[in-house]
């Protein structure tokens, strides 16, 4: 039998009956082509700390999205049966999580990634057997973190985040991690969603370093925004 989800992530569940891809992004997703892949939207909850989310940082040494927080995921093998078979095979390549202590409960709309070319499915699930989790390759993985919902929604963590080609999104400053593009964009929609968004000021603004890489406008993505801070 599939352990039944907590009370605290009905509300959410329940909305996401009705969400569509123009509820986290305004990029249309194309009927065809694009590459395929998933990510693990994975909800647990700990004693102390309560709801929380678990976030991977990339390697810094990577070519792409060095040092980027993000769901654990990837592209999909011929062998994937679905999205949620993709998720869980890359979450176990990538932290070492066994898919046995994760019960997936939706996919949500496919998102179009166009500098990627990537099409991802976000697979919510809730981690109903927690276990330890680590980086298995330091080469891609440098650091695995479970997030509180609390300090996610925490009015003090929110920030918007500015990349030097002027795209602007939402972002999350918690435990030494900066949380921003598509990761946070799905976030700040699941968070509305679930009715846990407490009222926070979108006015502090965070420049992003250079890095040379082309962002990937997608969830949750604002305007490109020429405006100086001042």
């Amino acid at each position: 039998m599939t352990p039944r989800p907590p009370e605290w992530m009905r509300p959410l569940l329940s909305r996401l009956g009705t969400a569509r891809a123009e509820d986290f992004t305004r990029l249309a997703t194309p009927e065809s082509g694009g590459r395929e892949s998933a990510v693990l939207v994975l909800l647990g909850e700990q004693p102390g700390t309560g709801p929380d989310v678990l976030i991977l940082q990339r390697a810094a040494t990577l070519r792409t999205h060095a040092g980027q927080p993000a769901f654990p995921g990837g592209a999909a093998d011929p062998d994937d049966a679905d999205a949620p078979a993709t998720a869980l095979r890359e979450a176990n390549e990538e932290v070492g999580l066994d898919p046995g202590s994760v019960s997936v409960l939706a996919e949500l709309p496919k998102l179009w990634i166009p500098v990627s070319e990537f099409v991802v499915t976000p697979v919510l699930a809730w981690w109903h057997a927690p276990h330890p989790v680590h980086p298995c390759e330091p080469a891609e993985v440098a650091h695995v973190a479970r997030l509180p919902i609390a300090e996610l929604v925490d009015p003090a963590n929110r920030v918007r985040v500015r990349h030097p080609s002027g795209w602007i999104g939402p972002a999350f400053a918690v435990r030494g991690m900066l949380v921003w593009g598509f990761t946070a964009g799905v976030l700040s929609t699941l968070l509305d969603m679930g009715g846990w968004t407490r009222p926070w000021s979108p006015g502090r603004l965070v420049e992003l370093p250079p890095t040379g890489a082309t962002p990937a406008p997608s969830a949750g993505t604002d305007e490109v925004d020429e405006t100086p801070v001042r």
